[in-house]
């Protein structure tokens, strides 16, 4: 009961913000229900039967939570999660108000929950998780997290949270360091990549600091190899062949994170054909390589955050493909951190946009790219875009950062839930 008050004007609150702006104003209802009733979020977190299960790191949260709760869901577990723009705290108690009764109760066996870095240092004070699973240190927003020490002790308070295990990516140094340094009680569990797909990799992994040692399989989950959009996990002595919801080895990270996770929670419960199907069947993740029909075309959506993302999302990028619009828009204060990433790859863009259009455009103009047009009004631009006839090679791609995601999702019409 003692909730119920707080519950009630956030659902009002967010009814009023849907009549506003259809898909809008998801983080809203949670902003007041925080105000009004501070300790709901902790208190609610801490209520799952079987517990919470937090996925956190600069890169890879969206699709390896995705990818997680839906192996959890093919074991049989009922799981409550939230969409990937819902990470920090006002959007974590929005995606509860969605399924809460009148009091506050969230029907779930479990919480698998992403959780920005900065945020969940501060929501997870005073909540314990029994998985936390860390994702990477990469470089990220400049504006926010100004360097990778930074992003690193905001994992490790995640992590400390963690009373059961800890899931880390045994390629990124910064997360091999932070597991040394957990408490002995606490199991640590590793996912990783072979040498051959180190190898294979010419840019890396995109992490900060590369661990110089590649994991055993039989010390982990490991990414053996990787084809498009498929790949085969190495699960101790077992080889397990998976599909990949778009092209990319950080794609295929994100699996065997979700399957190591998976392992950790499901424990003797576990299968791995049941694994392995669930993260077969999963379609990309919001924008994250997603293809979507609109207007009569196949287009597909690639989101770049931070500099790693950029360069992993961009030279995943079918070679060839002839129309490709690029936006960057007011979430990027500072482009210039986008500067030491190589874009030559794509050859031509047919049109830049988004409010960082002009220093969007310059700075593929010096990584040798040809561009079409430049139009800041990125409406128009996404209208003539889509008016172009189909492309002879490949499909129509739309590069964009998140907001200019957000943007063009609503201009489109696309406004169904992340």
């Amino acid at each position: 009961m003692r909730y119920a008050p707080a519950i009630l004007v956030g659902r009002l609150t967010r009814f009023a913000a849907r009549l506003r702006k259809p898909g809008g104003g998801s983080a809203v209802p949670g902003l007041i229900v925080n105000r009004l009733a501070p300790g709901y979020l902790k208190r609610t977190l801490s209520g799952f039967p079987q517990g919470l299960v937090v996925v956190s790191g600069s890169s890879g949260k969206s699709t390896t939570t995705k990818m997680l709760v839906a192996i959890l869901r093919a074991h049989g577990v009922d799981v409550f999660t939230n969409p990937s723009t819902a990470n920090i705290s006002q959007g974590l108690t929005s995606a509860l108000l969605e399924r809460a009764d009148w009091r506050g109760r969230v029907p779930g066996d479990m919480a698998v929950l992403e959780m920005d870095e900065g945020h969940g240092a501060l929501v997870m004070q005073g909540v314990d998780a029994r998985v936390v699973t860390l994702t990477n240190v990469m470089v990220d927003q400049i504006d926010r997290f100004h360097d990778s020490e930074m992003v690193a002790g905001m994992l490790a308070r995640i992590a400390a949270r963690a009373h059961e295990t800890v899931v880390v990516n045994a390629d990124d140094a910064y997360l091999e360091r932070l597991a040394g340094g957990l408490r002995p009680e606490v199991r640590v569990r590793r996912f990783g990549v072979s040498e051959a797909v180190l190898a294979a990799a010419p840019r890396g992994l995109g992490h900060t600091e590369t661990s110089a040692r590649r994991l055993d399989p039989g010390d982990g989950t490991l990414v053996d190899s990787v084809d498009g959009a498929s790949a085969v996990l190495a699960d101790g002595a077992a080889s397990v062949p998976i599909g990949l919801p778009a092209r990319g080895t950080h794609y295929a990270v994100d699996a065997a994170a979700a399957y190591a996770t998976a392992k950790a929670v499901l424990a003797e419960r576990f299968a791995p054909e049941t694994a392995a199907a669930a993260l077969s069947a999963i379609p990309a993740v919001f924008g994250r390589g997603e293809r979507v029909t609109v207007r009569g075309h196949e287009v597909d959506f690639v989101l770049v955050q931070n500099p790693a993302s950029y360069q992993l999302n961009v030279d995943s990028i079918a070679p060839g493909t002839e129309q490709i619009l690029f936006a960057i828009g007011s979430d990027v204060r500072d482009p210039s951190y986008f500067w030491p990433t190589d874009a030559s790859s794509l050859g031509r863009v047919a049109i830049v946009s988004g409010s960082k259009a002009d220093e969007a455009a310059l700075m593929l103009a010096y990584d040798g790219v040809a561009i079409d047009r430049v139009e800041p009004d990125l409406a128009r631009a996404l209208d003539d875009f889509l008016a172009a006839p189909s492309p002879h090679s490949g499909v129509k791609t739309i590069v964009f950062s998140a907001d200019a995601m957000r943007r063009t999702r609503a201009h489109l019409g696309l406004t169904g839930a992340e």
